[in-house]
């Protein structure tokens, strides 16, 4: 079973791969919105040293490093989700001998690795040509980076099949996606730092998965969360991480007895 879990990822990296020029063209779209955020916080900063803990250096490293670990942990599980719940192609799940919502996890996980490989890494390394980005010089940095990034590929997905399996009760989701997906690039950091929010929706945000998926991992990369914070950090990554899986499974223990199909 576990050999066939690693085809579906093999599979879904060589579909991924046959449109790489697609993902090259990416690398560009990524820096010119790095650029324009690069440049905005100059002008935020001007003589100012330090905002809410962060460096000009290190903001400028956050915004590079949330902006391409967006292209590992990024994928739209959630649409397709939805659109095998509307063919009844989900239907034929059922009956094979796996589970369905690892596929899911499997596939996105082949895409990931495709984007981590030939996209986030080539175009982190183009935009440190371009900016001043200040790259870790600890081992272990590194490593819990890598850590929390792929727990940051498992919540954004997690969240993405609670969206998609929403398409057993909702005819139509598609709202309800974009909605989702404008939530997590707000809350997660990846627009702003959490740290910039005005307290009290910083406080709410604290309560949300959001976080878990851009804010934490990247200020752990640019040393503004270091030693036993770092390590708190990646706990409740992890909790998240557990917590999101009972949601997910009461939803689709509910779907399977709730599915019509509306296409043929």
């Amino acid at each position: 079973m576990l050999s066939a879990y690693m085809d579906l990822i093999r599979i879904r990296f060589l579909m991924m791969l046959a449109y790489r020029v697609n993902y090259y063209s990416g690398i560009v779209i990524y820096a010119i919105n790095i650029g324009a955020y690069y440049f905005f916080w100059n002008a935020i900063y001007m003589d100012e040293e330090v905002i809410r803990g962060f460096t000009l250096a290190q903001m400028t490293t956050y915004v590079a490093v949330s902006w391409m670990a967006r292209a590992f942990y990024f994928n739209n599980l959630d649409r397709e989700i939805s659109n095998e719940i509307r063919d009844g192609s989900v239907a034929i799940q059922f009956i094979r001998p796996y589970v369905y919502l690892v596929v899911k996890m499997m596939q996105g996980f082949g895409e990931g690795l495709f984007r981590l490989l030939l996209f986030m890494v080539p175009g982190l390394v183009v935009v440190s040509l371009i900016f001043p980005i200040e790259f870790p010089s600890d081992p272990k940095t590194w490593l819990l980076y890598a850590l929390m990034l792929l727990l940051s590929f498992l919540i954004n997905s997690q969240i993405n099949i609670l969206t998609g399996l929403c398409a057993f009760f909702i005819e139509n989701i598609e709202g309800m996606m974009r909605m989702k997906r404008v939530l997590v690039d707000l809350f997660s950091g990846v627009v702003i730092p959490i740290a910039l929010f005005p307290g009290w929706l910083a406080a709410i945000v604290q309560w949300l998965p959001f976080q878990a998926i851009a804010y934490l991992p990247s200020s752990v990369f640019t040393g503004r969360t270091t030693g036993d914070a770092a390590l708190q950090a990646l706990m409740l990554q992890v909790i998240w991480f557990v917590v999101l899986i009972i949601p997910i499974w009461l939803l689709w223990r509910a779907a399977r007895h709730r599915l019509f199909v509306q296409g043929g």
